[in-house]
């Protein structure tokens, strides 16, 4: 007789309602739990209202979910007015019914417990918004507004747990604003009510410079990204980068372009870089760094491509002008089309805020080589571990469109500089150094390629100079077991085996 099988069902996975927000359905592998209501702590200033309602307006305009935002501190004619510069129709929204903006007054002054405390009345207004629009978000900010002026901690516990089953019971995916507490989520320790999923939101000051942060503290049921992500608030709304997000599936080519400079090409195997490669140029002041970096800015306009040079020391008519004198004109690229200069001051923001120019700058000039010179002046407003996790996120992210970067580093004066003074170094696929050799009371420039991926290319040193007609390599002459450069190589006579080569042919035509 067979034995019959017995069968288990296998438990079904937690829902998620995405919220539409960039980068946090990322680090929450989906949204928020759908049907659950979640908690956003965090201290005045740091984007809770703004995160809620996007997660409504979103809702609306990306996945046909209306919703009810609920407020106990702003107006309906306020929050229209704040969200107007994001370019949120609110009351668009409203006259379409697709959205309830309900205003709740509360005047702490006015509260006085004269009986049984409930939350009966909220309860059927927020039910009659909830049904006038067939709501399935909700958002409530801030239910420390609602509770403040009350002391009853038994009662308030109770109408809060209440209230919170109320909304699982209807299905509905809320969520719950709330100002944090001394070492609590919240101020009343709301994170044990609303314990499905909870988002801490930070507005700190580092080195002078304001800086956000959101970190997810639970999920119950669901894996979720667990460290702090850098957070920007923009004319766009709010974004989240998650480092963890950047994979290592770009797309990669044998296709290769030029240096501008041919000599240079010659010691990349003949042919230059990679066509969507990272190339880092690393020395000390004055080597030549950004003149090899508007070598290939030229290079790729003249093929026809476009060349976005992001300039954190130069304003773009001064790089202009002080490039015009190597034999660079750039102002024509830039009439044409191709050539893009941005400058600004690292100081001007934060390193979140800097990442998003980068992003909205590259997609909207289509860029095809993109320049930063440069990336050590951003250690001003970071320390080493941001500046790291920065550049991991920029060259990434262009490596992912196939777009070549160039950036360059100053190293400081009298240091090896075989490393750059962000510490990415190893992200990239091409190290150039370039560094000055004193001799017979001259400084002269040396440039040499430390690494390139991918590629044959020369271990050798060469002389690097910079003059009107642009940059140019020549070989290092040796005479008698020493180095020649500058002067003294061209006192000797000599410019290296092709000069030999030449003048051995001269001399047997001769």
């Amino acid at each position: 007789m067979a034995r019959s099988r017995k069968t288990t069902a296998s438990p079904e996975r937690l829902l998620k309602c995405p919220t539409g927000i960039v980068g946090l359905d990322n680090i929450t592998e989906g949204g928020l739990p759908r049907g659950r209501p979640t908690l956003v702590c965090g201290g005045a200033g740091s984007g809770k209202t703004l995160l809620g309602m996007e997660f409504i307006v979103r809702g609306i305009t990306q996945f046909g979910e209306p919703g009810v935002f609920v407020s106990f501190e702003e107006t309906a004619e306020e929050l229209a007015r704040n969200f107007a510069s994001l370019g949120f129709d609110l009351d668009g929204l409203v006259r379409r019914r697709k959205l309830v903006v309900d205003h709740v007054r509360i005047e702490r002054s006015e509260l006085e417990e004269t009986g049984p405390y409930d939350l009966d009345g909220l309860l059927v207004r927020l039910g009659t918004a909830i049904d006038g629009v067939k709501a399935r978000r909700v958002v409530l900010d801030s239910v420390e507004a609602l509770i403040a002026g009350l002391s009853n901690e038994s009662i308030l516990r109770t109408e809060l747990r209440r209230l919170f089953r109320w909304l699982k019971d209807r299905g509905l995916t809320a969520i719950v604003t709330g100002e944090t507490g001394d070492g609590m989520p919240t101020r009343h320790g709301l994170g044990q009510y609303v314990s499905d999923c909870v988002i801490y939101l930070d507005h700190r000051v580092s080195h002078e410079i304001a800086t956000r942060r959101l970190r997810v503290v639970k999920y119950r049921g669901s894996r979720h990204g667990t460290n702090e992500y850098p957070t920007v608030i923009d004319e766009n709304g709010l974004s989240v980068t998650p480092i963890s997000a950047v994979g290592l599936d770009y797309p990669v080519t044998s296709e290769r372009v030029s240096t501008g400079v041919p000599r240079l090409d010659a010691m990349l195997g003949g042919r230059g870089f990679f066509r969507g490669s990272s190339i880092l140029i690393s020395g000390t002041a004055g080597t030549g760094k950004s003149s090899l970096a508007v070598a290939l800015a030229d290079s790729t306009c003249r093929r026809g491509d476009k060349c976005l040079y992001l300039s954190f020391e130069e304003s773009p008519e001064q790089l202009v002008r002080n490039m015009r004198s190597i034999g660079f004109h750039l102002d024509r690229w830039r009439r044409q089309g191709r050539l893009r200069i941005s400058s600004a001051r690292p100081t001007l923001h934060g390193l979140e805020m800097h990442l998003s120019s980068i992003h909205k700058q590259v997609k909207e000039f289509e860029s095809d080589v993109v320049v930063i010179d440069p990336i050590s002046n951003m250690m001003r407003i970071g320390d080493s571990d941001e500046i790291s996790s920065l550049l991991i996120r920029v060259v990434a992210f262009l490596k992912g469109r196939g777009i070549t970067t160039l950036l360059t580093s100053l190293s400081a004066s009298g240091r090896v500089v075989e490393q750059s003074e962000g510490g990415i170094s190893s992200l990239m696929d091409t190290l150039l150094l370039v560094r000055i050799l004193e001799s017979g009371g001259e400084r002269n420039r040396l440039i040499c390629v430390l690494k390139s991926r991918g590629m044959s290319h020369s271990n050798q040193v060469r002389e690097f100079t910079v003059t009107s007609g642009g940059e140019r390599l020549v070989e290092v002459v040796r005479h008698q077991g020493r180095a020649l450069v500058g002067s003294e190589r061209e006192a000797h006579g000599d410019e290296g085996p092709l000069a030999t080569r030449k003048r051995t042919r001269r001399e047997a035509r001769r």
